[in-house]
Order: C-alpha cells, then sequence, then structure tokens
C-alpha cells in the first residue's frame, strides 16, 4: 500500500518549515518573510545610497503624481512616472524581485505596498508548496486515484 498524498499533509509539512497559509498570517509577518527572502529592507531615508525609490511628487499645476525608479537624478517620465499610487505595486514587485536594496518608500503604510507584499507572499507560498509536493512525491507519496461518478 503506498503513502497517501494529501493538501493536508502538505499544509502540515509547510508550516513546520514555518509558512502558513497567506490569509492565516498577519502582514507584518509577511512583510518580514519576503523580505528575508529577497534580502531586501525597505527605509524612509532618502539618500544616494538606495536601489529604489518609489515617492510622490506634485506637478506645477497641483497634481500629484508618483515616481518609482532606481536613479532619482535620472527619471524618464513615460517609464518611472505613475498617475495613480495603486499601480505601483508591479514597480515594487520587480524592485523586491530584483533585490534593489534598501528600497526607498516615502509611505511605507501605503495600500500598494501591501498588495505587493501579499502578492510574492503567495507567489512564494505556492512555490514552496510545489517543492514540498515534489519532495513528498520523492519519499513515495502519491494523489490518491479519483473516482469518476
Amino acid at each position: 500500500m503506498s503513502k497517501i498524498l494529501t493538501d493536508e499533509l502538505i499544509r502540515e509539512m509547510m508550516i513546520h518549515r514555518g509558512w502558513q497559509e497567506f490569509y492565516e498570517d498577519d502582514q507584518e509577518c509577511k512583510r518580514k518573510i519576503v523580505l528575508e527572502h529577497y534580502e531586501v529592507e525597505f527605509t524612509d531615508r532618502f539618500d544616494n545610497n538606495c536601489g529604489y525609490y518609489i515617492y510622490g511628487e506634485t506637478t506645477r499645476d497641483g497634481y500629484e503624481v508618483f515616481v518609482a525608479a532606481d536613479d532619482v537624478r535620472n527619471v524618464c517620465i513615460s517609464e518611472d512616472v505613475y498617475t495613480y499610487e495603486s499601480d505601483l505595486h508591479d514597480a515594487l514587485i520587480d524592485a523586491i524581485k530584483d533585490e534593489l536594496s534598501p528600497i526607498y518608500l516615502d509611505d511605507e503604510d501605503a495600500d500598494f505596498v501591501d498588495y505587493a507584499i501579499e502578492q510574492l507572499y503567495e507567489f512564494l507560498y505556492q512555490e514552496k508548496y510545489n517543492k514540498v509536493e515534489s519532495e513528498l512525491e520523492d519519499q513515495g507519496y502519491e494523489w490518491p486515484e479519483k473516482i469518476e461518478a
């Protein structure tokens, strides 16, 4: 008789390795796991030593725009300037994955930061889940056959 592979068994192994399902964890814990995994830190100190910058600016006529760039001395309007803060999560995800540390954020509590962390945590969780599943299969565990009704 073969060993039965189940989602519950995989989840138990994940918890044993320090990974809880993304909806069971608080945002600070997810942030810590993601930043440690990619070896990145956030900072609220604006200086030339940052690997990436995300901050708000005001245009001459009073509109707020958002800059996401790796070099604040060479901002490309068509590539680095965003009209909506909610669009910044993709830029932040890319900066984290590219390990551009430290990342300057003028508002570490902005919704786009939480959304980016959530997306990366889900990605990492699924990656770890697949790895555990593969390891268990290598140990002889098998998914039960599905019986069609």
